[in-house]
């Protein structure tokens, strides 16, 4: 993992402040008139889960509805208690955490993560196939036809979650390539059964490295296994290294041309145990990550998570061995956390707001070009709306100053301002989405320039001048 923090000018010689940093020119055209097609912003989505049976962010579902989420990750996991006797299924715990994705306006994609001890008598994590197949795979079909009668038809099941590092990924097995495919074969089969119309896809790996997805794609396309998607996870606070993953994860593909998978990144932030220093990166970290996966063709990805949640050791150990309990519950309840949208006291964090100035860029995407590598931008035009918009970010310790050059501006545009304030010690709306002052953009006219501090995020609403 590379943190990527881009540190501050050191102290000026003899001063006792920082010499202040004088700001780089950049470029930004913004092309009108150049369609390049729906940018389906709400592909960047959300996940929570792999830490309680309780739905965790219940009192919540009206912030996250805001962000209109495509799909919700949600790990299925053992403490749902699926099998608690032999031919009893229990759903009952479950569909709390199913239905709070739908209230959000999302659809569930389900990670099956569980072990149920009637089929996996023995606590291992290298233990890692039912004692009976034909039961595991009623188990599967009985769980996609209850949420196919509850109208949840046609959605996505990933089989396993991180199942290349076991228990420390949160998760009770820990697969090699030569025992995932022929897994992954039986519960796939048992989830098209039950739903032909269903997303089955996996192995939400810890690293896109692993020998587990070559196996699985050479599996798939020798057996014609069906593979919807293909998912990873990764943690890392250089969005390039993130954009990287994307781009190998294709490669790979690309050796197996009779699979058309989707490419789902389910697991993605700023690198674990290396907290920010500085509040304005991880808002800006956010935007400068989603447009590098839109620019690498990725369909979609889900940021972990929603919100933190300290987990029960004693609840785990029942499936869990007893290191393996224990390691859940000092990673979560003894280090410091930074990746939910929400802490542990349920506060919104400064990330929240990108997701929610995200959520705006709504209708097709229009041409912006930078001339600066830190600096991107999104540029979109609702037609139901009748509105633009342009999210704006300069992803460095340098301030911007920034030109922003018109093109082809259809009539009078007010370009009503926000700038995201992560320092801010309040979390309403006012003081983190900050006003700026209104700019007029005209037919014709030249550029405007704009301020644009170290990880500073600039929202605008054009607007037509009435």
């Amino acid at each position: 993992m590379k943190p990527f923090y881009l540190l501050l000018a050191a102290l000026s010689c003899g001063g006792l402040n920082p010499a202040p940093a004088q700001p780089r020119e950049a470029t930004l055209k913004l092309s009108f008139a150049s369609n390049l097609g729906p940018l389906n912003i709400d592909h960047i989505a959300l996940g929570q889960g792999g830490l309680s049976e309780y739905p965790m962010w219940d009192d919540r579902v009206a912030e996250i509805r805001a962000l209109h989420p495509r799909l919700i990750r949600l790990f299925v996991q053992e403490y749902f208690d699926l099998l608690p006797k032999p031919g009893v299924y229990h759903f009952d715990t479950l569909d709390q955490s199913v239905d709070l994705i739908t209230k959000a306006g999302a659809k569930p994609l389900l990670s099956i993560a569980f072990k149920p001890r009637l089929l996996f008598p023995v606590v291992d994590q290298d233990m890692v196939e039912p004692q009976d197949y034909a039961q595991w795979e009623a188990l599967i079909s009985a769980l996609v036809t209850h949420y196919k009668q509850r109208g949840l038809k046609g959605i996505y099941w990933e089989v396993a979650n991180e199942p290349d590092i076991g228990e420390d990924g949160g998760c009770p097995y820990r697969f090699k390539a030569e025992n995932y495919p022929r897994y992954y074969q039986h519960t796939v089969a048992a989830i098209l059964r039950a739903d032909p119309t269903a997303k089955v896809g996996g192995p939400a790996l810890a690293g896109w490295k692993s020998p587990i997805l070559p196996a699985l794609l050479a599996f798939c396309a020798r057996q014609k296994v069906p593979l919807h998607f293909v998912s990873w996870h990764i943690y890392d606070s250089n969005p390039a290294d993130i954009e990287a993953t994307i781009q190998g994860v294709k490669a790979l593909l690309a050796s197996y041309p009779t699979l058309k998978p989707e490419t789902i990144l389910d697991e993605w932030n700023m690198a674990l145990t290396v907290p920010p220093k500085n509040p304005q990166i991880q808002p800006c970290f956010v935007a400068e990550t989603a447009w590098r996966m839109k620019a690498s063709g990725l369909d979609y990805s889900c940021y972990y998570h929603i919100r933190e949640y300290h987990v029960d050791r004693d609840r785990f150990a029942k499936f869990f061995s007893l290191k393996g309990a224990s390691f859940m519950a000092a990673w979560w309840n003894r280090m410091p956390q930074y990746d939910g949208l929400f802490d542990y006291q349920n506060v919104m964090r400064p990330a929240y707001f990108t997701f929610q100035l995200m959520s705006r860029l709504t209708g097709d995407r229009l041409a912006a070009e930078s001339s600066d590598t830190a600096v991107h931008a999104f540029l979109t035009y609702d037609k139901s709306y009748d509105i633009h918009s342009l999210l704006v970010w300069n992803f460095s310790a340098d301030p911007v100053s920034l030109e922003v050059d018109p093109r082809d501006v259809p009539a009078p545009l007010v370009a009503k301002r926000r700038t995201l304030d992560a320092a801010s010690p309040s979390s309403d709306e006012n003081a983190r989405l900050r006003p700026l002052d209104d700019l007029t953009l005209k037919p014709g006219t030249g550029p405007v320039k704009i301020q644009l501090e170290p990880y500073g995020v600039e929202f605008w609403s054009l607007e037509k001048s009435r």
